[in-house]
């Protein structure tokens, strides 16, 4: 931690310092400004809800770390992280978690709560001198700190300047026989969090603005106004809220300063966290966001479908399991053009088709979804996401007022960002819980599958 300290002095003095710190807390004074929002066109792996705009941000405090473990349980006398220190990111937070730390740290030092949060309602009264959630707009600008690039770096970022799954670096998935071109080489990846301010911070003073774990911002998930804004809060009707940053399983093309992810708001995942925020200056505005919190499925035989998409017999053995012991219909996500037998072969299609966002044509389809309450979708991680086809199968059909429950086989990223892409593109449905299974799943596959059914609350028939 002293040497980041001393590092991020030295790299303030270099750059002209344009963040100071904040009287009385550990914040730090981001200056504010204008700055394009999202990604060009040409950006490598961008999305398509990166649409390029003009922002203008006025001055905020931020704090240059994730908000630590031994932080959050001093408030909270909670510490619900997978992976256990003090000083590292406290993770396994909602978005509803993170609010109430907010607040609870305001009251602590004698700050007035931004937040009032009745149920699934919360007023963000934005004049409040409180703690709380950075905006979308804020957290890029922040992250950012001056530079237009895929990363704050500037250059394709590695695995000694963030932590994330070092084998996947920037561009790998083109170059994945043929590395010579690329500027990045694979590296380490660390399989867990790390302590914060553990790398170089940016220009600003910021550390782990990319990687370690991502980070729960204000801003309810949707497509960007394409004119110009300022001080953006994002949209309040949408039942997701984002998160940004990339993680400590990420791929580095998740780890962009424009990438956005997406996630109900009562969820929380082993690699999301948070960072706080400051008014420099009250603006006179409240800001009302509310979103249904998740209720157990009622799920009984025929109202659930498990659809599944495999390629080399994984996720087929768990979807047959949980078949097994549901008795729930079963039904195969399948191409009209079927991928390659040959392993190499498919890492190169299933890379071209995420690339480009292709949708492949399905050899057959669901005369009845409208029967069907709760979808059990399963699939390989595929390059850290869905395979393209459970793309086609999500855009096939109305999932609004359906439950989801995914699971996937994994080679040790687990999800991925493919619950990202899964909340994107059927936006109108409930996600629960998912399960993550390594390879085949092992002698455990059974007991697990039966666990996590129970406690979904999807019974069997």
């Amino acid at each position: 931690m002293k040497k980041a300290f001393l590092l991020l002095f030295s790299l303030l003095f270099i750059f002209g310092a344009p963040a100071a710190y904040a009287e009385g807390n550990d914040l730090l004074l981001i200056n504010g400004g204008s700055f394009q929002m999202g990604s060009e066109t040409s950006e490598a792996w961008r999305s398509a809800d990166e649409t390029l705009h003009s922002v203008t941000v006025g001055s905020f405090y931020l704090s240059p770390y994730e908000i630590t473990q031994a932080e959050y349980e001093s408030l909270t006398g909670e510490n619900p992280s997978t992976f256990i220190g003090d000083n590292h990111p406290v993770e396994g937070v909602s978005w509803y978690d993170a609010l109430a730390y907010c607040n609870a740290r305001s009251a602590a030092e004698g700050l007035t709560p931004a937040y009032t949060i009745d149920g699934a309602t919360v007023t963000w009264d934005r004049s409040a001198d409180g703690y709380r959630l950075p905006t979308e707009a804020e957290w890029e600008y922040a992250c950012r700190a001056g530079t237009v690039t895929p990363f704050n770096t500037e250059t394709s970022i590695s695995a000694g300047e963030a932590n994330y799954w070092g084998h996947y670096p920037y561009l790998i998935e083109e170059n994945y026989f043929s590395q010579e071109n690329l500027e990045t080489k694979p590296g380490i990846y660390r399989e867990e969090t790390v302590d914060v301010g553990s790398f170089a911070p940016n220009r600003f003073g910021l550390c782990d603005m990319h990687g370690n774990v991502s980070e729960w911002v204000w801003d309810a998930y949707g497509a960007y106004d394409a004119a110009e804004q300022t001080d953006p809060v994002g949209g309040t009707e949408s039942t997701r809220r984002v998160y940004r940053g990339g993680a400590w399983n990420d791929f580095a093309k998740n780890l962009r300063s424009a990438y956005r992810a997406a996630m109900q708001p009562e969820l929380a995942a082993f690699n999301v966290g948070f960072r706080v925020a400051r008014n420099a200056s009250p603006i006179e505005a409240l800001v009302t966001a509310s979103a249904e919190v998740t209720e157990e499925p009622e799920a009984e035989g025929s109202h659930v479908l498990i659809a599944y998409f495999s390629w080399g017999g994984n996720t087929r053995g768990i979807a047959e399991e949980i078949a097994s012991q549901t008795g729930f219909d079963l039904f195969e996500i399948a191409c009209v053009t079927p991928y390659s037998d040959d392993y190499d072969t498919v890492l190169e299609q299933a890379q071209a088709d995420q690339n480009v966002q292709a949708r492949p044509e399905l050899a057959v389809h669901i005369g009845n979804m409208e029967k069907y309450d709760t979808i059990i979708l399963g699939y390989p991680n595929w390059w850290a996401s869905i395979p393209m086809p459970v793309a086609s199968f999500l855009e096939e059909y109305d999932f609004a007022g359906k439950t989801i429950l995914p699971f996937c086989s994994h080679g040790g990223g687990r999800f991925g960002q493919s619950l990202t892409a899964i909340a994107k593109l059927a936006p109108d449905a409930t996600l629960l819980e998912g399960l993550a299974v390594s390879y085949s799943g092992g002698s455990r596959l059974s007991d697990n599958i039966s666990e996590w059914l129970a406690a979904s609350g999807v019974a069997a028939e």
